[in-house]
């Protein structure tokens, strides 16, 4: 799935693009922003939170909070403390940075808790690790206050990107990649990213379930499913520094990602998801179906009854399958309908209370 070079920007289908980088007639959703640093975030005065998952992070923390203080001196920095059974959170706090514990283990975790607990109007996650180019931040909240996103992505594995991969995590990236391109029909270049920008409307409003390294996975998901803008910014991923060790386990975490995708594909497209292996059934119960009518008509009798018997299971779970999968489809867009008349009405209270705020001031 190549993605444009240079100026030019991706578009993918149902997500609307920067209209400054992007042609918006097709209806895009994602777009590919180039090497650009038109705006700096230092010069707002929207509150910024850096947020900073950690796990064991001692050897590189303290660097991490200190390059992002200085990239974004009046943004907070939080780091979320993952029990850590080294110094990680004493030398983040060291370093100026806000730290919060979270018992429950799993990276997802955490995202929920940074997500429920820190109220700002622009968000910023970013792994503890070192490996995130922190002078890269001013690119990805650019589409944020710049209102053209919801939801910026630093993308490692884009063209204009020269990232360093060890080449099992180069190929797993892409394999998840493919399929849930393929699934959900985008043009994405990386759903994995520790690296990414969210505004307040993203962080408050998308329900997170996942409780390990398949909250990127969920996050991406959910966003093109809900109609979220999603731009993604090419970025340089580097090694980790001599003693850092990457906590996911790759066989492992990777089948939890796959099951990952295909299970938000059954709640998000269940017509697709059920019809497809239902209209599957139908057609396998065909192969000894034709074979006992061929049978019959030709010698009037059955010699394989159990042929029959199988062809007839087959069809009925197969059109079971398909019932089941109009039901749901038709629950899913009715709870869909409920969830965007409560936005908008939550949306338009909202609206309502900024000038009561305002004159009581």
């Amino acid at each position: 799935m190549a993605v444009e070079n240079s100026a030019e920007s991706t578009e993918i289908p149902g997500v609307a693009t920067s209209p400054a980088e992007t042609d918006t007639s097709a209806g895009s959703i994602v777009g590919v922003l180039p090497w650009t640093n038109r705006f700096d975030v230092r010069q707002e005065r929207t509150t910024v939170a850096v947020l900073i998952p950690c796990y064991n992070e001692e050897k590189t923390i303290a660097e991490v909070v200190r390059q992002f203080r200085t990239e974004l001196p009046a943004a907070a920095v939080y780091v979320f403390d993952n029990n850590s059974s080294d110094q990680t959170a004493a030398l983040a706090k060291k370093a100026g940075a806000t730290v919060f514990h979270e018992r429950r283990q799993g990276k997802g975790y955490v995202t929920q808790a940074m997500f429920r607990q820190v109220d700002a109007e622009a968000y910023v996650i970013v792994d503890g690790d070192n490996t995130y180019p922190a002078r890269a931040v001013h690119r990805l909240l650019e589409p944020i206050f710049s209102g053209d996103a919801d939801m910026v992505v630093g993308s490692r594995l884009h063209a204009e990107s020269q990232s360093e991969f060890k080449q099992l995590n180069a190929l797993g990236n892409r394999l998840v990649l493919r399929v849930l391109n393929s699934i959900f029909r985008v043009k994405l270049t990386d759903i994995l990213s520790g690296y990414r920008a969210f505004n307040r409307k993203f962080v408050k409003g998308l329900p997170l379930f996942g409780g390990g390294f398949e909250i990127e996975t969920e996050l991406t998901i959910k966003a093109i499913e809900r109609g979220y803008r999603i731009i993604e910014i090419p970025i340089n991923l580097t090694h980790r520094p001599a003693g850092s060790f990457s906590k996911i386990k790759f066989f492992r975490d990777g089948v939890i990602i796959l099951n990952t995708i295909l299970s938000l594909f059954r709640d998000y497209k269940p017509l697709t998801f059920f019809g497809g292996v239902g209209l599957f059934l139908i057609l396998l119960a065909m192969v000894p179906g034709v074979l006992v009518t061929m049978q019959f008509f030709g010698t009037g009798t059955l010699s394989h009854p159990s042929w029959a018997v199988l062809a007839v299971g087959l069809g009925l779970a197969g059109m079971l399958l398909l019932v089941a999968g109009l039901i749901l489809h038709t629950i899913v867009r009715r709870f869909q309908e409920i969830e965007h008349t409560l936005q908008v009405r939550s949306e338009d209270l909202q609206s309502n209370a900024r000038p009561e705020r305002e004159d009581a001031r």
